[in-house]
């Protein structure tokens, strides 16, 4: 069981996100600072503290990295967030622009059967409300094949598969232009001034987005019918 608190729980789930941006796997402390809205010296500070407990390993100007056993927390607080987002949106009703905070709060609870108990009457779900993927209790992820919808191809038939952007303001727009996951997504034109991009929606419904809107929405690739 962590004896962690929920900041630096918080600390190791933000650094194994970002670390997945990077093909070396190490995350700028102001990439860190950044995501979490803290400043660089608070982040420096946790750092030491983390790389103390040796959970990362860290060196000044360089950057930081997961050591295995602050990996394995990681993934363990991202599959209680995950998993929480599930329940809170299967069982409860929440819209999926609710649960994100709600979850921050519940995944810090430190009972593994009750997740595990979680898991099972959820029925063992890969993917979260968002699309993203939900690590086993081995911490396990099934990681989807998926392209940004920015760059996906013109004409070709793709599924809705994930948003990388959780936040509430962008999970409301997409409510608003009436946009899910696994609806089928065809790109008709992409504008060349502003990249600017024309949606087909399940064969029915034209919608024009903003590249920066594209950029915070995965794909899959689907055969066309």
């Amino acid at each position: 069981m962590s004896t962690l608190s929920a900041v630096e729980e918080n600390y190791l789930k933000y650094i194994f996100q970002l670390s997945e941006i990077f093909e070396n796997g190490i995350v700028k402390t102001n990439d860190l600072a950044y995501k979490l809205d803290h400043s660089a010296a608070s982040v420096t500070d946790m750092l030491k503290k983390l790389s103390e407990k040796k959970l990362v390993a860290y060196k000044k100007y360089y950057g930081v990295s997961l050591t295995r056993n602050g990996l394995t927390i990681a993934v363990q607080v991202l599959r209680k967030h995950r998993l929480w987002e599930t329940f809170l949106v299967k069982n409860l009703k929440f819209t999926w622009d609710k649960i994100h905070e709600i979850a921050e709060q519940l995944e810090h609870i430190q009972s593994d059967e009750l997740i595990d108990r979680m898991d099972q009457y959820l029925g063992f779900p890969k993917f979260d409300p968002h699309g993203d993927p939900i690590p086993d209790k081995a911490g396990n992820i099934s990681l989807p094949n998926v392209v940004c919808l920015a760059d996906a191809k013109l004409k070709k038939q793709y599924q809705l598969a994930n948003v990388n952007d959780d936040s509430a303001a962008f999970l409301k727009y997409l409510n608003k232009i009436q946009l899910k996951l696994n609806d089928k997504v065809k790109i008709l034109d992409k504008e060349e001034f502003d990249e600017t991009i024309q949606l087909l929606i399940n064969d029915k419904k034209q919608l024009t987005i903003s590249n920066d809107a594209a950029h915070n929405m995965w794909v899959r690739s689907v055969k066309e019918i």
